[in-house]
């Protein structure tokens, strides 16, 4: 008997803890590494031989983000390799598909370009889509991830603070994800 209220009282406590999580289950932080431990990067490569005319601005978006945090670190694909980013160059408007967390595609849209955006800043605004940020629009032209909505003078291609912690939280082994995270397996446009 007392076994039987025990269970469903853990099923009651689980159920409620999942709904005011808003239905999604969260991983515990990780253990926080012993003091003067260096944590290895997670390497993500990607593949910009489709990028056409925009392949030194993913390469400049990678340095970027290879500048501005430490738990990952964006590598081209060797020849061969499969890459967890595919870059490509089309006439739409940039865009990203995340597949999960550090995979999926990024197409370089020249409509921004031709409207006067930042290439370097387009390729590390959409890379950070496939390192798991949403879009913060409208924003200021600090935050990378205000896009376009930032206006074609901003040619601003580093993440802000926020953005960086939010990264470093995701790739450094204490991943949580929060209700202003970007959804896995989602296209997001700009």
């Amino acid at each position: 008997m007392h076994i039987r209220k025990l269970t469903g009282g853990l099923v009651a406590a689980l159920a409620v803890t999942i709904s005011l999580m808003g239905g999604q289950a969260a991983a515990a932080p990780a253990p926080a590494p012993a003091a003067g431990t260096a944590v290895a990067a997670r390497v993500i490569t990607y593949d910009a031989s489709g990028a056409a005319e925009f392949r030194s601005a993913v390469d400049q978006g990678a340095a970027v983000w290879n500048a501005s945090v430490d738990a990952v670190e964006l590598r081209p694909a060797a020849a061969g390799q499969s890459a967890n980013i595919r870059v490509i160059a089309d006439d739409g408007w940039p865009r990203a598909q995340t597949t999960s967390l550090g995979n999926g595609t990024v197409w370089m849209g020249r409509q921004a370009v031709n409207e006067g955006h930042n290439t370097i800043r387009i390729a590390s605004h959409e890379l950070g889509h496939i390192l798991g940020l949403p879009d913060i629009k409208p924003g200021p032209c600090s935050s990378l991830m205000s896009g376009s909505s930032a206006g074609t003078s901003c040619t601003n291609a580093y993440p802000n603070a926020a953005e960086k912690s939010a990264v470093e939280r995701y790739f450094g082994g204490a991943f949580t994800r929060t209700a202003g995270d970007a959804p896995l397996n989602t296209l997001i446009v700009g």
